[in-house]
């Protein structure tokens, strides 16, 4: 079976031209490295807010590299320079807005601007494609889902849905680790 291939996108004219360093790429290897059982390589981008450079990334990580999963941070918001989500649709073959949606109902937990976000989940081919928000912390949140005082979940995590999404795209079995986050199938769907 297939090695799981996953694209990192870290969209930030600041860091992609060194006047500060980028922080999205290394929070998502981090968090991926605790959350997956299953091994996996990386394809890291660091580009700036540029429409064209985006879909231009987009296209080779899913079309040159088959990454399976594509994860995105930073250039979200309703900015002139936020052209993330725009980028993604563009190149997208179907949208998966329920990722979006569940990205919002997370982070509204924490601030009331959670709805400026433009967030989007799409599919190019057979790859699952999701614009993160750009915080460490943020990006954390959003993939793990938010738990009470005693480890009790109150609003899921993104990434739980994400290893069936890759399934039903025929792409590798993942697993994760469920102390960090906890796969959702359906019984028909385990091995």
């Amino acid at each position: 079976m297939d090695k799981l291939r996953i694209g990192l996108v870290s969209v930030s004219d600041l860091a992609a031209n060194e006047i500060y360093q980028d922080q999205g790429i290394p929070a998502l290897k981090n968090w991926l490295s605790m959350a997956l059982k299953t091994p996996f390589t990386v394809e890291p981008r660091l580009i700036p807010d540029e429409q064209k450079i985006i879909e231009l990334t987009f296209c080779e990580l899913v079309d040159e590299f088959a990454c399976h999963l594509i994860l995105t941070t930073g250039g979200t918001g309703p900015a002139i320079r936020d052209v993330t989500p725009d980028a993604t649709l563009a190149i997208a073959d179907r949208q998966m807005p329920g990722f979006g949606e569940q990205m919002r109902q997370i982070s509204l937990h924490f601030v009331p601007t959670a709805i400026l976000s433009r967030q989007v989940g799409v599919i190019r081919k057979q790859t699952l494609i999701l614009n993160l928000p750009g915080q460490p912390k943020s990006i954390t949140e959003t993939l793990a889902g938010l738990k009470d005082e005693h480890g009790r979940e109150i609003v899921a995590g993104i990434f739980a849905s994400v290893p069936y999404c890759i399934q039903l795209l025929e792409g590798p079995y993942v697993e994760t680790n469920p102390n960090v986050i906890k796969a959702f199938r359906p019984k028909s769907a385990m091995r």
